[in-house]
């Protein structure tokens, strides 16, 4: 149906402009112009209201264990087949910071790939995962449930990098 085809493109279009103006608002707030960056993040907000409404009118959200096993595919995918062509395509053409970049998502999902394991396993016994904080390493992505390592075992940056999710 054409209908969900425009409505899957428009769920990723979405998605994808919401990304790049909360990383133009980065940009902005680093060049001091605050009300530029407040813009592009307000903007990316409204991006994330229209995805969201998208997904849902694609009936995209499910429980949460379907939910979980959806993004362990997703995951899934990415490191077993997206990634290594990509990291394969960037390095036959020598694009050092392209596979730096890749690299460090491949390894990254791995991780993520278990983590969603873990969280079905635990909705499908009826529990929650716990209260334990969970972290993302600023620089590659690196996610950890419990305590933040000293240094990200996957781009060696220091301990301090890590955000706490709330």
């Amino acid at each position: 149906m054409k209908t969900t085809e425009n409505l899957a493109a428009a769920f990723a279009g979405e998605s994808q402009a919401n990304r790049k103006y909360l990383a133009y608002g980065e940009a902005a707030a680093k060049e001091g112009l605050g009300q530029v960056a407040k813009l592009f993040r307000a903007v990316a907000a409204a991006e994330t209201i229209h995805a969201h409404a998208h997904l849902r009118a694609l009936d995209g959200i499910k429980s949460t264990a379907e939910n979980l096993a959806d993004a362990i595919a997703g995951e899934a995918h990415e490191f077993e087949e997206m990634y290594p062509e990509f990291i394969a395509t960037a390095e036959e053409e020598g694009h050092r910071r392209a596979v730096l970049s890749m690299k460090h998502a491949n390894a990254v999902e791995k991780i993520h790939h278990g983590l969603f394991v873990e969280a079905l396993d635990a909705v499908k016994a009826g529990q929650d995962l716990g209260d334990a904080s969970i972290y993302v390493c600023a620089i590659c992505g690196h996610t950890v449930i419990g305590e933040h390592p000293d240094q990200c075992p996957v781009c060696k940056a220091k301990g301090e990098k890590y955000a706490e999710i709330s």
